[in-house]
């Protein structure tokens, strides 16, 4: 009987760790074609030579537009976090890019000011104006894109976490022990 009442807590425990577990930022299928070893600046200053690669951005929306073909993103560039969520820190920024989708997303549901993750092919760059000056944007087609909710503000207290403890434990003469904890 306590055997099979121990294996029922590690199935439930599975269980409740695989519900809470976090989205994936990356699908799964495009993970293998993602290089991680191309940084942002480098497509800043090359793009071209980096046609063709997958990479992973991050920032957030500065303007979005229907084109003729698809909606394009302009996007501050942002440095990811562990979870792939842009850092919220614009002094951060190196810089702009274009996300362009290929089909229609309307530019008025991308809100100013959100945070996007984008998983997306390297496919040149574009020249266009920031303010007076010709700006070379590095250009990303869209393979997938993860918006993020907005921050709230008002409660800024950091958010408690899942995890499971599992304890055993032997003492002198007849005793012995072990336990099991889910926390929050």
């Amino acid at each position: 009987m306590g055997l099979a009442s121990f294996r029922l807590w590690w199935v439930a425990a599975f269980i409740l760790a695989a519900a809470c577990s976090s989205q994936r930022v990356v699908p799964e299928s495009l993970e293998p074609l993602v290089d991680r070893t191309v940084t942002f600046p480098e497509i800043l200053s090359a793009p071209e030579s980096y046609q063709g690669k997958v990479v992973v951005l991050g920032g957030v929306v500065l303007k979005a537009k229907r084109l003729k073909d698809g909606t394009q993103i302009e996007l501050l560039q942002l440095p990811l976090d562990k979870r792939e969520r842009p850092i919220l820190n614009r002094q951060q920024s190196q810089g702009r890019f274009l996300a362009i989708r290929q089909d229609f997303l309307d530019p008025a549901t991308i809100v100013e000011g959100s945070a996007m993750t984008i998983v997306g092919d390297v496919s040149g760059a574009k020249t266009d104006y920031l303010d007076d000056v010709e700006y070379q944007y590095p250009v990303v087609t869209i393979k997938h894109i993860h918006p993020w909710p907005a921050p709230s503000y008002g409660n800024m207290q950091p958010r408690p976490r899942f995890s499971i403890g599992l304890g055993g434990g032997t003492g002198v003469g007849v005793g012995g022990g072990g336990g099991f904890a889910i926390g929050f």
